[in-house]
């Protein structure tokens, strides 16, 4: 993290440029607004302006930021996009004080072994931007994958996808 005054006026402009704000990356990941593809494209767009990915992590591109994205004591600098979710990596293992933090209860799948800590909150119906075809989520989860860091993202999940997990989880007896 550049923690020079100068450099962090430099990034700030860098975002408003890019059309968004700091308070933007880290805001999508609390789902405000509610993932949905188009916004999910207008914040990727506006990582893509500022630097190209830094990472990525089999299905998922993790940009690195210029400055602190973080928000009520978390730090974070990095944007993570997968298929269906937006997010933020989570400078250490937060997974329980995120979940503290923003109402995020234990979820009841470890998502076939590849989480050893998650934590979900649905949207509420009413905030659902298409509950006909699935849910949007924040979700908290820590794993072996991302050693040292929590992501914090707003996650879809369809209906089908959804089901296949439940019998899944059904099939092992959880």
């Amino acid at each position: 993290m550049l923690s020079k005054l100068f450099f962090a006026v430099i990034a700030s402009a860098t975002l408003q440029t890019a059309g968004a704000s700091a308070a933007s990356f880290y805001d999508a990941a609390l789902c405000k607004p509610a993932y949905t593809m188009e916004s999910a494209m207008e914040l990727y767009e506006a990582a893509e302006k500022i630097t190209k990915p830094d990472t990525s992590l089999l299905t998922a591109y993790v940009y690195k930021l210029p400055n602190n994205l973080g928000q009520d004591g978390f730090k974070t600098n990095e944007v993570v996009f997968a298929s269906t979710s937006v997010g933020v990596l989570i400078q250490g293992q937060q997974a329980e004080a995120l979940a503290r933090r923003y109402q995020l209860q234990p979820e009841r799948s470890n998502l076939m072994g590849a989480s050893t800590k998650g934590y979900a909150r649905a949207l509420p119906l009413a905030e659902q931007p298409r509950p006909e075809a699935g849910t949007v989520s924040v979700i908290a989860r820590e794993s072996a994958s991302l050693p040292g860091k929590t992501l914090l993202a707003c996650e879809f999940v369809s209906k089908e996808d959804q089901a296949g997990l439940d019998a899944y989880e059904k099939s092992k007896g959880r």
